[in-house]
């Protein structure tokens, strides 16, 4: 199969292919647009493609729209039909765009790319995009698998395990709580840009001490059953001196890597998988990933390169080729 994956949703546009099971290419947006992250992160940018990227990928791979068997779009509008707009992680007022602008996709994708059709475009669960970018491009393929982000349609997390290619979904977590969007409003509230600095925030976490560590741990903790809470926080109740914030950003980090560390202890009690995948946003911060090698009790953690929203590219266009039974390999290079 010829397999086009698109990420456009949230934020990092991106796209992949996947030939035959084999990755062809995979980039984002912001390497043809020179735009950091290709675009806003709010609900207005969803109808934004990433089409030069798209077009690349295609080049690459010697293909049209037409000779497309498949398009692999990394997120679920039908997933949010009865949502609630005042739900904690949704942008309530807006919502409703990103979902009719995700439900327009396939004739969005058909104008962008003219001679591919509308119907071949599928809807991958974006979290499932996820854990497919990490454990089904890893060298490891009959893995646990982890994702921790902001969100995806109306969950911000996925446990699981993959065993010849099918997913095994055993614990994910609704919204409102969100350690991605935990991190993000930290983030925000440190005067850095959110979906953007948190790789910052993470590096400014070690100038400090976790003074408020205590007081974080009544406001975000993990309930033992594979699952979090994330409680509303009051930022400026923390100060607002130099040390303040520093300590600030060391006390979320420190919490972030037990309620990490939790996960994925709960995870491996519940997997005979000796190797880890990781993806999500949240993946990203190697710091808590160093802690999950060192103390999370598997034999090998492996995580997606691209671990951010524009995996999902990939993700999706590798999630359609295991649907279908595709046999695939792993990514060859990031």
């Amino acid at each position: 199969m010829r397999i086009l994956g698109i990420n456009a949703v949230f934020h990092d546009p991106a796209a992949a292919v996947v030939v035959d099971g084999h990755v062809v290419a995979a980039a984002e947006e912001e390497r043809f647009s020179r735009r950091k992250h290709g675009k806003s992160a709010v609900a207005f940018s969803t109808w934004e493609l990433p089409v030069e990227s798209a077009r690349w990928c295609l080049e690459q791979a010697g293909l049209s729209p037409a000779d497309l068997d498949a398009v692999g779009y990394s997120y679920d509008p039908r997933l949010m039909q009865d949502v609630d707009p005042a739900l904690g992680g949704l942008d309530h007022d807006w919502e409703h765009l990103r979902t009719l602008y995700a439900e327009r996709a396939p004739k969005f994708l058909q104008s962008a790319l003219p001679g591919l059709n509308p119907d071949v475009v599928q809807y991958v669960r974006h979290h499932v995009a996820h854990a497919a970018s990490t454990a089904l491009a890893s060298p490891h393929p009959d893995c646990a698998v982890l994702v921790v982000d902001g969100r995806g349609e109306r969950t911000s997390m996925l446990a699981g395990s993959y065993t010849d290619n099918k997913l095994d979904v055993l614990a994910t977590q609704a919204l409102p709580h969100s350690l991605g969007l935990l991190y993000e409003e930290l983030t925000a509230h440190l005067g850095f840009k959110r979906s953007s600095d948190e790789y910052k925030v993470m590096a400014m976490s070690s100038y400090g001490t976790p003074r408020f560590a205590d007081r974080f741990r009544e406001l975000v903790y993990a309930t033992g059953d594979g699952r979090f809470r994330t409680e509303p926080v009051d930022w400026a109740a923390f100060g607002d001196s130099w040390e303040d914030r520093v300590d600030l950003a060391c006390s979320v980090q420190r919490v972030l890597e037990e309620v990490l560390l939790d996960l994925v202890t709960w995870l491996r009690g519940h997997t005979d998988h000796e190797k880890l995948c990781l993806a999500g946003g949240v993946a990203l911060n190697c710091v808590a990933n160093s802690k999950i090698f060192r103390d999370g009790g598997f034999g090998d953690v492996w995580v997606q390169p691209a671990a951010g929203d524009a995996g999902t590219a990939l993700g999706a266009a590798l999630s359609v080729a295991a649907d279908a039974g595709e046999r695939l390999t792993p990514m060859p290079s990031a």
